[in-house]
C-alpha cells in the first residue's frame, strides 16, 4: 500500500467484499463494548457475593477503563506490527479469556484480572476497527459507515444496564460473562473466514521509554480523576493531586519524546491538521458533557425527585437508543453535506439543552427530564461521529493508525476527567448551600442543595457547549488534499 492519497481504496476494487470484512469487526466490538456497562446494575450483587465494599467493586469499572487508557495510546505501533486478521483474532482471544477467568472466577481478585484482561482486548479492538474502515472506504463514503459504527458504540452501552438487570435477576451475575462467550466464539470463527489483511506492516521501532512514559501518564490520569469522582473530598484529598500530577507530568514527557522520535509510538503530528485538531477539542466537550450527564441525571432523578432507578433508567434509555439509531442517518447526511450543516444546529440544540436543564428544581416534570435527555443525545448524534469522522479525513494514510490512537485515547480521559470535574461541582456546591442553610439536616434542605449542585453542573456544561458552537461556524470538510504532506 501506498501513502500517496490516489490510493484505491478496497471498497472500490470488485474482488474485494467489504461487508463481511466491517461485520467480522463489528460483531466483536458490539459485545467487547457492550461488556463496559454489563456490570454496572450488579455491583450490590458482586459487594454481597464476595462480601466487598463499595470503593473495591468500583474496581471493577474504574480499573477496565484505567486499563485501556494504558492499552489505547500503543494500538497505533501494534496495528503497524502485525497483520489485521491476526490482531483482530489475537484481540478478541484475549477478551474471550478475560470473559472466561471472570465468569469462572472463585474470589473477587480473579473476577477483577478476567475483567481487566477483558479491557486490553477492548482497548484494542475499538482503533482497530477505525483504521480498518479508514483504510477501506474512500472519504466521501465515510460518514455512513461511521454512522453505523457510532450505532454500535452508542448503542451497546445504553443495551448494557437494561440486559444485565434481566439477567442477574433471573439467572445470576456469572451469566453476564457466560452469555457473551458463544458471541465472541462466532466473531473469532467468522473473523477467521472472511477477515482479509488490509493494513500495510511497517514495523516501527519500539521505544520503551514511551511506553513507560505513556502508561505512567495515562493510566495515573484517568486512576487520578476516577479517585476524585468516588471520594467524598474529591480535588481536595492528597493522593488525589498527587496521582493526577504525575500522570499530566508523564503525558507531557510522552508527547514530548514522541516529537524526538522518527518513529513515534502516537504521531502527535495529527495535531498540525487543523480539522482534526478541532475534531479532538470537541471530541473532549462532547463526551465529558455526555458521559457526566449520565451520572449526574440519575443522582438528581433519585434524589430530589425521589424516583426509583428502574424509572430513572427507564426515562434515560430512549435518549440513549435514539443517539445509536440516529447514527448511521447522521452519517449519511454528513457524505452528502457535509460537517456544517449538521454541527452548528447540534451544538445549539446541545446548549439550549444544557440551559434549560441549569433550570431544573425539585418539581421539575419527568417529561422535562425524558425531553431534554433525548435532545441532548440526539444533539451528540449529530456532532460527534460527523466531526470525528471529518478529522480524520484530513489526515494521509500513514497517519491514520496515530489518528485512531489519539481519538480512542480520549474517550476513557475524557469520561474520567467529565465524571470527576462535575460530580466534584456537584458535591462542593451542595457542601456549600448546606453551610449556610437554617436546617441543614432537613430533607426538604438536603434535595434543594443536591438541586443548586444540578444546576451548577449543567450551567458549566452550558459554557462548554457554547465553544462547541463557536467550533461547529469554524469546521469544514476535511481532505489530506488540503495540505502537503506534514
Amino acid at each position: 500500500m501506498t501513502n500517496d492519497t490516489n490510493y484505491e481504496y478496497l471498497s472500490e476494487n470488485p474482488d474485494v467484499k467489504t461487508l463481511p470484512i466491517m461485520l467480522s469487526l463489528i460483531i466483536g466490538a458490539f459485545f467487547a463494548i457492550l461488556n463496559e456497562t454489563l456490570l454496572n446494575i450488579a455491583f450490590t450483587t458482586l459487594m454481597e457475593e464476595f462480601n466487598i465494599t463499595l470503593p473495591t467493586v468500583q474496581w471493577m469499572a474504574t480499573g477496565f477503563m484505567l486499563v485501556m487508557g494504558v492499552v489505547i495510546p500503543i494500538s497505533a505501533l501494534v496495528i503497524q506490527w502485525f497483520p489485521t486478521r491476526q490482531l483482530f483474532l489475537g484481540t478478541m482471544a484475549i477478551f474471550t479469556l478475560g470473559t472466561l477467568i471472570a465468569a469462572s472466577a472463585p474470589v473477587f481478585s480473579i473476577l477483577l484480572l478476567g475483567r481487566f484482561i477483558q479491557a486490553i482486548g477492548t482497548g484494542m479492538l475499538i482503533p482497530i476497527l477505525f483504521n480498518v474502515f479508514l483504510l477501506l472506504y474512500p472519504p466521501h463514503r465515510r460518514g455512513k459507515i461511521m454512522g453505523i459504527i457510532g450505532l454500535v458504540i452508542m448503542f451497546a452501552p445504553a443495551l448494557g444496564p437494561t440486559l444485565s438487570g434481566i439477567i442477574v435477576e433471573y439467572l445470576g451475575w456469572r451469566f453476564l460473562f457466560i452469555s457473551v462467550i458463544p458471541f465472541t466464539l462466532f466473531s473469532i470463527i467468522f473473523a477467521y473466514f472472511f477477515l482479509l489483511n488490509v493494513s500495510e506492516i511497517t514495523k516501527p521501532k519500539i521505544d520503551l521509554l514511551s511506553i513507560l512514559f505513556s502508561t505512567v501518564g495515562f493510566g495515573a490520569t484517568i486512576y487520578g480523576f476516577s479517585s476524585a469522582g468516588q471520594s467524598e473530598a474529591g480535588f481536595l484529598t492528597p493522593e488525589v493531586v498527587e496521582t493526577i500530577l504525575i500522570g499530566f507530568i508523564g503525558i507531557a514527557l510522552f508527547a514530548w519524546r514522541q516529537f524526538k522520535l522518527d518513529d513515534p509510538i502516537m504521531d502527535l503530528r495529527v495535531f498540525k491538521y487543523p480539522m482534526f485538531r478541532q475534531a479532538a477539542f470537541m471530541f473532549l466537550i462532547i463526551i465529558m458533557t455526555m458521559f457526566a450527564s449520565e451520572i449526574i441525571l440519575p443522582v438528581y432523578m433519585q434524589g430530589p425527585l425521589a424516583l426509583s432507578a428502574a424509572t430513572a433508567g427507564v426515562l434515560l434509555l430512549p435518549g440513549s437508543l435514539l443517539n445509536g439509531a440516529l447514527s448511521p442517518f447522521m452519517g449519511s447526511l454528513f457524505d452528502k453535506f457535509g460537517p456544517r450543516p449538521l454541527m452548528i444546529p447540534a451544538s445549539i440544540v446541545l446548549a439550549v439543552t444544557m440551559f434549560t436543564m441549569s433550570r431544573l428544581d425539585v418539581d421539575s416534570s419527568i417529561w422535562t427530564i425524558l425531553i431534554s435527555f433525548i435532545l441532548l443525545m440526539v444533539s451528540v448524534s449529530a456532532i460527534m461521529m460527523p466531526v470525528e469522522t471529518n478529522g480524520l479525513n484530513q489526515l494521509p494514510k500513514d497517519l491514520y493508525p496515530h489518528g485512531t490512537a489519539v481519538i480512542s485515547t480520549l474517550q476513557p480521559l475524557a469520561g474520567a476527567i467529565g465524571v470527576s470535574v462535575f460530580i466534584s461541582i456537584l458535591n462542593a456546591r451542595q457542601a456549600a448551600y448546606l453551610n449556610v442553610a437554617e436546617r441543614p439536616d432537613d430533607p426538604v434542605t438536603i434535595a434543594q442543595a443536591m438541586v443548586a449542585g444540578v444546576e451548577l453542573v449543567y450551567f458549566i456544561a452550558f459554557l462548554f457547549s457554547l465553544v462547541a458552537i463557536f467550533l461547529a461556524f469554524r469546521v469544514y470538510r476535511g481532505s489530506p488534499d488540503d495540505f502537503d504532506h506534514i
